[in-house]
């Protein structure tokens, strides 16, 4: 089921306006985590915890130095089938979940951040573990997000 678009905007929106590219299709997420480097995709989703904890959390992750090279999301919900392809071809194993974050560097999957590790947890706790993920895989950045 999709969701009314006009009452999702504002929802895709907040990840738009940090720098995200939104994948609509399977072809564009194949493209997008055929990039070589790190690549942040964020599953967005209606849900509380996606707008309480989740992307707050992305947001906050942003600000430090050491951060992937690209930023990607698809909307569970709304991006139906490219929300698919993301979970049967490069989430392998791993349960579905939205919200959700998962970190691929050079397309492959390093790190994973799920709904029970958003849900009921502060933004900064989670942006932690985003942190933790990015001094891990990624590379250190001289420009730092707006929020």
């Amino acid at each position: 089921m999709r969701y009314d678009p006009l009452f999702v905007a504002p929802m895709r929106d907040e990840l738009v306006r940090l720098g995200f590219e939104e994948l609509r299709t399977p072809d564009d997420v194949d493209r997008a985590l055929a990039r070589p480097g790190t690549t942040l995709l964020v599953i967005n989703s209606v849900c509380g915890c996606a707008a309480g904890s989740a992307r707050p959390a992305v947001a906050l992750s942003l600000h430090h130095t050491t951060r992937p090279d690209h930023l990607v999301t698809v909307f569970a919900g709304m991006d139906v089938e490219a929300t698919q392809h993301v979970r049967e071809r490069y989430l392998v194993g791993q349960p579905p979940s939205s919200p959700s974050m998962a970190l691929f560097s050079d397309g492959k999957l390093v790190a994973m951040i799920h709904r029970h590790q958003i849900e009921g947890h502060y933004p900064e706790a989670i942006a932690a573990m985003l942190i933790e993920a990015y001094d891990r895989h990624c590379q250190q950045r001289d420009v730092v997000a707006e929020a």
